[in-house]
């Protein structure tokens, strides 16, 4: 079954998902948020904040919105992802539940854990091993091979934009000329904040996608994530459909977005990876909701309330990172926060680092003498929530 990638993904064929999503993350208004992190943070370890001035929200007048705080410490931060009795993931299913559906990002324990324990199936070493030989290498070379021969290129829009969406779609087994419609329809999903219309249709088209190839998989099994999360189980316990349906709609963000923000951002800085991921996190904050009174260094905060947990400034936090505005990949190595910390640390993290070491490492050896292009205006990171360069030019021998 195949969309027709050819067919405008949306009823609106004017529609541009991508410059959407760009608008409503702050790409064409925010260059650096870090300054006002450390400023807020050295005034104290948490703030109260008005929900709509926090993320940004347009069109939000009439509703009622509740109190919200900001958390800006490395210390502060690792507390509240530890402790997810009280800080709780499920304030998730009023907002990005309604395009997900009921997904792991708004479970909370014990239903987080088993419901992490069978998708976590899809994502073994082997596994890991076989995307990085069979998809990975294949696909992060075929972009090079489009340009290594013309002595420059953008790598933003001829490699890191466009290679990890391919690499979901090959874990999931989709047909290529899917591709341009299936990406349209995940980017069109997490700008449902910025656009609701168009976020619910994508959520719906995506369900009838992936509907239909569920089908399939079942009836004919297949060596791809679709194949092993109709097939898991766990004490018993098996992934229903619309389970499969929410997972699968969280994983094209969350694979292709970030993996091509955080590729990108350290191809801007240097490469050394686990530093780039400190300096430049993909994704800047996640929120929680306190289920009971508590105090977070030295703030009590009522249950009820959103907590923005800012992982960029806790990566930037000079109490745990000397001069933390300097990339240095000479750093004492210290865990960062890129991919969150506690039960929800992000499920494919290794994925990520796989896929970026694949791509640097592909660029150093394929394109000697690779640097900035100096014909070309620097590259810039810009972005409040989800961060990367427009574009990023080099040239090579």
């Amino acid at each position: 079954m195949t969309t027709q990638g050819r067919i405008a993904p949306f009823d609106d064929a004017s529609y541009d998902p991508f410059e959407v999503f760009e608008r409503s993350v702050g790409a064409s208004k925010v260059a650096n948020p870090y300054p006002d992190f450390a400023e807020l943070r050295r005034e104290g370890a948490v703030h109260k904040r008005d929900l709509a001035e926090l993320y940004e929200l347009e069109n939000i007048e009439g509703l009622d919105l509740p109190d919200a705080y900001t958390v800006l410490t490395h210390e502060g931060v690792e507390k509240v992802l530890r402790d997810g009795q009280t800080f709780s993931s499920s304030g998730y299913a009023e907002s990005m539940g309604m395009v997900m559906g009921h997904s792991i990002l708004e479970m909370d324990e014990p239903e987080h854990r088993a419901y992490r324990g069978l998708v976590q199936q899809a994502f073994t070493r082997k596994a890991m091993v076989r995307w990085e030989a069979e998809l990975v290498h294949p696909i992060v070379n075929r972009f090079i091979d489009a340009f290594v021969g013309r002595g420059r290129a953008d790598l933003v829009s001829e490699l890191t934009f466009p290679f990890p969406v391919r690499v979901i779609a090959g874990m999931l087994g989709l047909p290529e000329e899917d591709l341009e419609t299936f990406h349209a329809w995940a980017v069109g999903l997490i700008s449902v904040g910025a656009d609701f219309e168009h976020g619910m249709e994508s959520s719906a088209k995506l369900r009838d996608y992936f509907a239909a190839i569920l089908a399939e998989r079942r009836r004919r099994p297949s060596d791809d994530v679709i194949t092993a999360l109709a097939q898991a189980e766990l004490d018993g316990q098996k992934l229903t459909d619309e389970d499969i349906f929410a997972f699968l709609r969280l994983l094209l963000p969350a694979g292709a977005e970030t993996t091509y923000r955080s590729s990108s951002n350290l191809l801007t800085g240097s490469q050394a990876i686990e530093e780039g991921l400190r300096w430049e996190p993909p994704l800047t904050g996640i929120a929680r909701t306190t289920s009971r009174e508590v105090d977070l260094c030295g703030v009590n905060l009522p249950a009820g309330v959103i907590i923005n947990v800012n992982m960029g400034a806790a990566n930037h936090d000079p109490a745990r990172y000397p001069d933390p505005e300097r990339f240095d990949i000479f750093r004492d190595p210290r865990p960062h926060m890129a991919f969150a910390s506690g039960p929800h640390m992000c499920l494919g993290m290794h994925l990520a680092r796989m896929e970026t070491t694949v791509a640097v490492g592909s660029l150093l050896d394929r394109l000697p003498g690779l640097r900035l292009d100096p014909d070309a205006p620097p590259p810039e990171i810009r972005g409040l929530a989800f961060r990367a360069p427009k574009e990023l030019r080099v040239v090579f021998d």
